[in-house]
């Protein structure tokens, strides 16, 4: 028989760009992959898919290099990158647009405003659509228009369900429609490599925004008063608010609201009432405006971190953001910061079993995150995290897929709480070699077992 040969972009420890190649997001847990194939076509894809089940190498999935915990390397073995499959087809009759797998938001935004269109999705220009999407997606539109996956209409997807077995099918809700449940939450990586994914556009023109800053000394009344509101005002309006560590002596809340800005000052008057705001920014720009806007640039260049987080299906109550204020107060640095976004609206409108993402009945996410800048420190914010994880949890509820954890002990439960099983159940049909596996992919039903 034939053996298969790897075709695409291929890089190896020996060629000059391999640590640009391998290098993610997150610096931390650094991986040293054997062979990294950058595939240009689908024919790429299935002959590294074949490859690695031909030669027995462990492989990995990637995509935007986002994976907080480096997920998508393996060290010693093949990564599959889809990154230079970036092609985006969009159709005006019927307001639709397909976007080949590998397409980052800096990429997808600009193109769909030239349209006057857009999709829900992230606001960090170097996260991955595709990752974002099966996992979830939340964004400044999430409470109008929905998650990104609320929005997908079908994905080309590679499976393999025997030995030298790869294929290429087309998931929606007519067709393999179990298996594209499960790609609408489920998290990147378990089912197989998707390739394109296609989405009804939501037109778009002029958007307004705010900004308001407050110091320290507000935080407790300022995240009483967002948490309350945010999640049920207009649904037009999706907002974040951050909480910097003491040193940084900054709290920041900004949200996005589609209609004007004299709406929109309204509106957040609750927030420009509370405490003594030192900066307060309301206006109305063009949408890709807003993009930017968003989009943190400090979030798309590598650096060291951890990340964790959770969700809350009601406010917390006042010993929890005391809570809150005291790992502030003794953060490891001043990059540290519990960072919220409001849900509710659009999201809330979907049953929890519609699709895999599970916490549609959550008003707000909220992510634990802090950067530092060289390795001697990752004990410490790794710690910090961890402890205000589980600090927290007995007013939260799980966490996000694309958030994931390694420390957190029932993963499964955790990212998926009743829709597990059902996860499971399309593993085990479209996978049942366990193929498409990493540190925390979804169990076969008898892995989970032995747990």
């Amino acid at each position: 028989m034939e053996k298969t040969q790897l075709t695409g972009r291929i890089v190896t420890p020996d060629d000059p760009d391999y640590e640009l190649a391998r290098t993610n997001n997150n610096l931390s847990f650094p991986k040293f992959p054997k062979i990294l194939v950058f595939c240009r076509n689908v024919g790429d894809v299935v002959n590294a898919l074949k490859w690695v089940q031909e030669n027995r190498v462990p492989f990995r999935i990637r995509s935007g290099r986002h994976s907080y915990e480096n997920f998508s390397l393996v060290t010693g073995g093949l990564v599959i990158d889809i990154s230079e499959m970036n092609a985006i087809t969009y159709d005006q009759e019927n307001m639709t647009v397909k976007i080949e797998a590998g397409a980052n938001l800096g990429l997808v935004y600009p193109r769909l405003w030239e349209h006057r269109t857009t999709i829900p999705a992230g606001t960090e220009s170097s996260v991955g659509l595709v990752g974002l999407s099966l996992g979830g997606g939340i964004g400044m539109l999430s409470r109008l228009f929905g998650l990104t996956c609320d929005n997908l209409l079908e994905l080309e997807i590679v499976t393999a369900s025997g030995q030298r077995d790869a294929k290429l099918i087309r998931a929606n809700t007519q067709h393999y429609s179990d298996l594209f449940w499960a790609c609408r939450g489920g998290g990147g990586e378990n089912f197989g490599i998707v390739t394109s994914l296609s989405y009804k556009v939501h037109r778009i023109s002029k958007v307004s925004i705010f900004s308001i800053t407050w110091g320290w000394e507000d935080l407790e009344a300022v995240f009483d008063t967002w948490q309350n509101w945010a999640p049920h005002t207009d649904l037009r309006l999706t907002s974040q608010i951050e909480l910097r560590a003491k040193d940084a002596n900054e709290i920041l809340a900004k949200g996005e609201f589609v209609g004007t800005a004299s709406s929109l000052r309204a509106l957040v008057r609750p927030l420009t009432d509370i405490g003594s705001p030192t900066k307060i920014v309301v206006k109305e720009v063009p949408y890709i405006k807003a993009v930017r806007f968003f989009d943190e640039p400090s979030g798309n260049l590598p650096a060291h971190r951890k990340r964790s987080g959770s969700f809350l299906k009601r406010p917390f109550p006042a010993e929890a953001i005391k809570t809150m204020k005291h790992f502030l107060e003794n953060a490891p640095n001043e990059n540290a910061a519990v960072w919220n976004q409001a849900l509710g609206g659009a999201t809330r409108q979907i049953s929890p079993s519609e699709t895999a993402f599970y916490y549609r009945n959550a008003i707000i996410a909220q992510e634990y995150k802090s950067t530092w800048s060289h390795s001697t420190e990752e004990p410490q914010n790794i710690r910090w995290i961890e402890e205000l994880r589980k600090a927290l949890s007995k007013y939260t509820n799980g966490d996000y897929v694309n958030w994931p954890d390694r420390l957190i002990k029932d993963w499964p439960t955790t990212y998926y709480g009743k829709n597990l099983k059902r996860l499971q159940a399309i593993k085990k049909a479209y996978d049942p070699s366990n193929l498409f596996r990493f540190p925390q992919s979804i169990p076969l039903p008898s892995d989970h077992n032995k747990r």
